[in-house]
């Protein structure tokens, strides 16, 4: 029963995640994405240290900041890349962050990683070829660059996984949210022009401060201390079905045949990555 609500607890989380593209597209195409990332992150840090910051350990905040590194950065290419393309195809692309996963384990702790899930990512390049090729002005910038964030939330995603047993889950939380928020806030005076938001850019920041960024990011941390990896993937790999349902329903975004294919080869080939180890036992690796 536990695990059930835990899951249900990230399920939720994903389904918010899924919507907030729309609205982050939305918020970006006339406020500056580092101002947007930056005061969304202070306040989600803000929210979870009014509530953890009393019991907050060094060694769990140090880990965390640490681990917001590429959690910042996941979300810096993330969010330029909405600019320059649809809700749909981040949500699609984002998810290929599944297969980085078992890249980054091979790279920094020496996982083998079996060569179905190097297969799997040969499909998925080639998904994402057809996917934004298929687009009317072809490869869009902003599908590259969301491509770069699903490399980025890999390692995030992984470094969590093998850390976040080890360490008090609002520390951990708090240390990602308030390192993110730090790099934000000094490279952004650098990048753009300090601006105040506009009413609807304030509501979809304090939406996505507080659902989608404290709490979103308390239940992952949490739910990668008690469940498996392959668990919590599966869970996560809702996101881009979510986003273009919302992309769908809410921005009127389309997908051509093409398209559809290809996003279809990228969604089943991180699925099969993450399904295989369910069935079978592993095969020879690379």
């Amino acid at each position: 029963m536990r695990r059930l609500a835990l899951s249900l607890l990230l399920f939720g989380a994903v389904a918010v995640w899924g919507w907030t593209f729309v609205l982050v597209k939305e918020a970006v195409a006339g406020y500056g994405v580092l101002s947007f990332l930056a005061v969304r992150y202070a306040i989600a840090a803000a929210a979870i240290a009014a509530l953890t910051a009393w019991r907050a350990d060094r060694r769990s905040l140090g880990a965390g900041m640490a681990i917001g590194v590429p959690l910042a950065a996941g979300f810096l290419l993330q969010t330029f890349g909405l600019r320059h393309t649809t809700a749909s195809n981040s949500g699609v692309i984002t998810g290929l962050f599944v297969v980085f996963v078992p890249l980054t384990n091979r790279l920094l702790f020496g996982q083998r990683t079996e060569r179905v899930a190097l297969a799997a990512i040969a499909v998925s390049v080639l998904g994402l070829g057809l996917l934004s090729g298929a687009a009317p002005h072809g490869v869009a910038l902003g599908d590259l660059l969301t491509l770069g964030a699903a490399a980025a939330f890999g390692l995030h995603v992984a470094l969590l996984g093998r850390y976040s047993k080890h360490y008090a889950t609002g520390a951990l939380t708090l240390g990602q949210l308030v390192c993110a928020a730090a790099l934000f806030a000094a490279a952004c005076p650098l990048a753009e022009r300090l601006a105040w938001p506009t009413p609807r850019v304030w509501g979809i920041i304090l939406l996505t401060a507080l659902v989608a960024t404290a709490a979103a990011f308390y239940i992952q941390t949490l739910v990668q201390q008690r469940l498996s990896a392959i668990q919590v993937a599966m869970i996560l790999l809702m996101e881009p079905l979510f986003a273009a349902v919302f992309g769908y329903l809410l921005a009127g975004d389309r997908l051509t045949g093409v398209q559809i294919i290809g996003a279809a080869m990228m969604t089943g080939a991180a699925s099969i990555v993450e399904v295989r180890p369910i069935f079978f036992r592993p095969g020879p690796s690379a």
